[in-house]
């Protein structure tokens, strides 16, 4: 059954505007998505109708904004399949789920001469925390190598590894190239050496559908703007035996179960990681989020973006002196380019003033620019709301810039 495009437009009411006089096409989905109404009610509905700090009243308010907030923590474990509800803790996003790992992980399992290995797609929030434990602890930060096409080598992974890793952290999908990285292979290989292994989902829950037990994965993060859902809210899922040793990474209110002047003793999972008021309306909101892509159906979502990134990459394809980053045989719907030696953010503006919204730069991945040898990419990023007469009107808008260009 295919999807009814027009009316999942009609549900997020910033699609319906202007941008310098044109029609609003937006395909910066990377980057975060758009919001549809669903979400937006949801989080109201938290400060209009029931608003109250959650976990510690005994009021009316207070039980009811926990039960919605602890109903959206069972609505992600369902969503990704963990096992226990517990595994799920709610964070700020992607970008402090990996902080999390890195400091109460590396806290127990890391020492001096230790090694992590990321590879070269990743996002600097998957590469800075581990140079921050470098410099904290003297372990060693090692890179999986890409191939031209953005592809990782695999090959080179069974090189990297030695009896000194005590992690493998990589991205499920590259934000920057769409590259879709073949991560049951990467941790089946792991696990033959009990080596743990951290997925950076933040590209890829709101485009595949995720299964946390049968990837096996011990660790997987992600963030809720970038799955229809509000800002500052992201989960860290992690596997029971893991979270137990691991020493929190935050001290304050609900994280414990005693405090004294002599010692505290801290609370069971996952409160022990959720230090202070939670933001309980970004939860319930990213609760909402998953309501509303599970109602439409992760597979058929992925069916109708992987229509869209096929028609987009041809068209582009056609544009005289068009050079487009990731082409990856597994790819999600994230086209990155440089047309002849027009600058990323000159043909970004341009776009911007025809009412195009593209992202431009190097994406947080400097690594990968440096491994192309280019300053930064002018990317387009689909989602389900998007349409290929948009595709068409990025084509048109790409042309005419390059004509400007000559």
């Amino acid at each position: 059954m295919s999807l009814d495009i027009q009316k999942i437009r009609s549900e997020f009411p910033i699609l319906d505007q202007q941008v310098h006089g044109k029609p609003l096409v937006y395909l910066d989905n990377a980057a975060t998505t758009q919001k549809p109404q669903l979400v937006i009610d949801a989080v109201n509905d938290v400060y209009t109708q029931y608003n109250s700090n959650i976990h510690r009243g005994v009021h009316h308010l207070s039980n009811v904004c926990t039960q919605a907030f602890e109903d959206a923590r069972i609505k992600v474990q369902r969503f990704i399949n963990a096992e226990h509800s517990h595994e799920v803790i709610f964070t700020r996003g992607t970008t402090e789920s990996v902080n999390l790992i890195a400091h109460s992980f590396g806290d127990v399992f890391l020492k001096e001469g230790d090694e992590v290995i990321v590879s070269q797609l990743e996002h600097h929030s998957n590469i800075v925390p581990w140079q921050m434990l470098e410099q904290r602890k003297g372990i060693t930060l090692k890179v999986i190598p890409i191939n031209d096409q953005g592809e990782l080598m695999l090959e080179e992974l069974d090189a990297l590894i030695t009896e000194k890793t005590r992690l493998v952290a990589v991205a499920h999908i590259s934000n920057a190239l769409g590259t879709i990285n073949p991560i049951k292979t990467i941790i089946d290989k792991c696990h033959q050496r009990d080596i743990p292994v951290m997925i950076d989902g933040a590209q890829a829950v709101q485009h595949v559908a995720v299964d946390v037990q049968a990837l096996d994965c011990d660790f997987y993060v992600f963030s809720g703007h970038k799955l229809y859902g509000p800002t500052g809210i992201g989960v860290l899922y992690g596997k029971e035996k893991w979270l137990n040793q691991m020493t929190p990474y935050q001290g304050g209110g609900e994280m414990i179960q005693t405090v004294s002047f002599e010692g505290t003793t801290f609370n069971e999972l996952p409160f022990k990681f959720e230090a202070g008021t939670p933001d309980y309306s970004g939860a319930i909101g990213l609760g909402a989020a998953i309501d509303y892509v599970t109602n439409i159906g992760v597979e058929k979502i992925a069916a109708y973006e992987h229509e869209l990134l096929e028609y987009g990459t041809a068209r582009l394809e056609a544009i005289p002196q068009m050079n487009i980053y990731g082409t990856a045989a597994e790819k999600a719907s994230v086209i990155s380019f440089l047309v002849g030696n027009i600058h990323p953010y000159d043909m970004g503006m341009m776009l911007d003033k025809m009412g195009l919204a593209v992202r431009t730069g190097h994406h947080c991945a400097q690594p990968l620019m440096q491994r192309y040898n280019i300053p930064g990419t002018v990317r387009a990023s689909f989602a389900v709301y998007n349409t290929k007469e948009e595709i068409d009107q990025l084509v048109e808008g790409v042309l005419k810039v390059s004509r400007l260009f000559g």
